[in-house]
């Protein structure tokens, strides 16, 4: 980076740090998440001051969207009184639906980050339950003037760059784009895919209306070799945020597993949301309700990769493919998902978008499905040899096209494409989970979210930014 951009940099940073220095410090409890598919447990690790301000807006502290497998309330440890509230998932609440967690148990690390309260409060971790409302599973009392809680810790590992500073932070939702498997050299490679990743980002809606209501930070820890670990082509590549491919088996699941090293790093700049960005050209990505998402800068579908994948860690949205092989297990049960763009459809009069559908509506809604999943289990089928015969990213980009291409022209002719409905298909499930429209950036590589879709990232952005007007 060069001396001007760093000043710059700087600057920006100071001066949305000053202009809330009267902001209560961030506050990070870091814990083991530990189990299998039949029960889990945790364990506090360590209470921590971050090192800058509580970035986000005060007047906002509870969440009341209904998003996420999990939730974390800090309350009043004396009175009980609810404090703060955010709804997440985890990346052990994904693992524990595969088959390794049938046989075997894990342990994973996760962190929850609120306000300082200036008092001691009692941080209480929900899950949903059968009936699908949340119950306490763990809390732990935290008092920020502990004698043990963390409140110095080593310079930063890099500094953060002002991609789009709109205003400060309390009033804005901050997104932090991180960098793995950039080395030294790479820095200016990194600067302008954050660019030109982010610009996209905020040319489609309804980030696009909704532009000013974001500041967006860039930081990378330059690594050894260029590029992130690939197991499945054996190519290990060390890197301060240890990203990786073929998470639980998957070849294109980029995330990664260290929340640890993640949290330590991305402290350094004010963020409510993350995007990692991995220097490699192979398809892949990966994203978590409230935890950070992921993409391949360098491949031919990066701008599609960064906004679905970002889709699900900013907003909940659920994946409405279901053609495309998954390292999950379904259960069979079709309980109604709390996702905002899928449902079960148990009540079509209670849809779940009703106030989108327009009326003499069929409900479920007909498309053109078997004729969609004929040719998709042809077009998988040459998916996975391309993949077995190690071909060019090239020869699987061209691929996608003929793919996007046929999916528009079969949907052309049906007759209620671009209409909000009840679509079967949705939630890596042929059958009894239902999208909103025939297609979506969260259904195939199209360009734009559905109207359900918009609106559900419409109201993240208003939990986060604060409306003209609102004090």
């Amino acid at each position: 980076m060069s001396l001007i951009r760093f000043l710059a940099g700087a600057l920006a940073l100071a001066v949305t740090t000053a202009v809330h220095a009267q902001a209560p410090a961030t506050i990070r409890v870091d814990y083991l998440h530990t189990g299998n598919a039949l029960s889990d447990s945790y364990a506090i690790e360590r209470v921590l001051v971050e090192p800058l301000p509580w970035p986000g807006d005060l007047a906002q502290n509870i969440d009341t969207t209904n998003r996420g497998n999990n939730k974390v309330e800090v309350v009043d440890a004396q009175t009980g009184d609810l404090l703060y509230s955010r709804g997440f998932s985890t990346i052990f609440g994904e693992w524990r639906s595969t088959e390794e967690a049938n046989k075997s148990s894990r342990g994973f690390h996760e962190s929850v980050r609120f306000p300082d309260q200036g008092k001691p409060v009692r941080v209480r971790i929900l899950k949903r339950d059968e009936r699908n409302q949340f119950s306490v599973v763990w809390s732990a009392d935290v008092d920020p003037k502990a004698p043990d809680v963390v409140r110095k810790q080593a310079p930063a590992p890099a500094q953060p760059i002002p991609i789009r500073v709109s205003g400060p932070s309390p009033q804005k939702v901050d997104l932090l784009v991180l960098g793995d498997g950039y080395t030294a050299a790479d820095m200016k490679k990194f600067e302008a895919d954050a660019r030109r990743l982010a610009d996209h980002l905020f040319q489609v809606s309804p980030f696009r209306e909704r532009a000013n209501d974001f500041n967006v930070w860039a930081m990378a820890v330059p690594t050894p070799e260029s590029g992130v670990t690939r197991p499945s082509t054996g190519v290990h590549h060390a890197s301060a945020l240890g990203t990786r491919y073929d998470i639980f088996g998957s070849e294109r699941y980029v995330l990664t597993l260290d929340n640890r090293a993640l949290r330590d790093i991305a402290q350094y700049a004010p963020y409510e949301f993350i995007e990692i960005l991995v220097n490699n050209d192979t398809y892949g990505g990966g994203g978590i309700f409230g935890q950070f998402s992921t993409a391949a800068a360098s491949n031919d579908w990066a701008n599609y990769l960064f906004v679905h994948e970002f889709g699900h860690h900013f907003a909940g949205l659920a994946d409405e493919y279901y053609t495309s092989p998954v390292a999950y297990q379904s259960s069979g049960a079709r309980m109604e998902p709390w996702e905002p763009n899928a449902t079960a459809l148990r009540d079509p009069a209670k849809l779940k978008w009703k106030k989108f559908v327009k009326a003499g509506t069929p409900l479920p809604t007909p498309w053109p499905k078997a004729e969609y999943e004929e040719y998709s289990r042809a077009y998988q089928a040459r998916r996975a040899a391309l993949r077995k015969e190690n071909r060019p990213e090239s020869a699987m980009s061209a691929l996608f096209r003929e793919d996007l291409e046929h999916t528009r022209a079969l949907f052309s002719k049906a007759p209620h494409q671009h209409q909000v409905g009840a679509f079967e298909g949705a939630n890596y499930e042929a059958k009894g989970y239902y999208r909103p429209e025939m297609q979506c950036i969260m259904f195939d590589r199209s360009e734009t979210f559905c109207n359900v879709c918009q609106d559900a990232i419409s109201t993240i952005i208003d939990l986060y930014a604060r409306a003209p007007g609102r004090k």
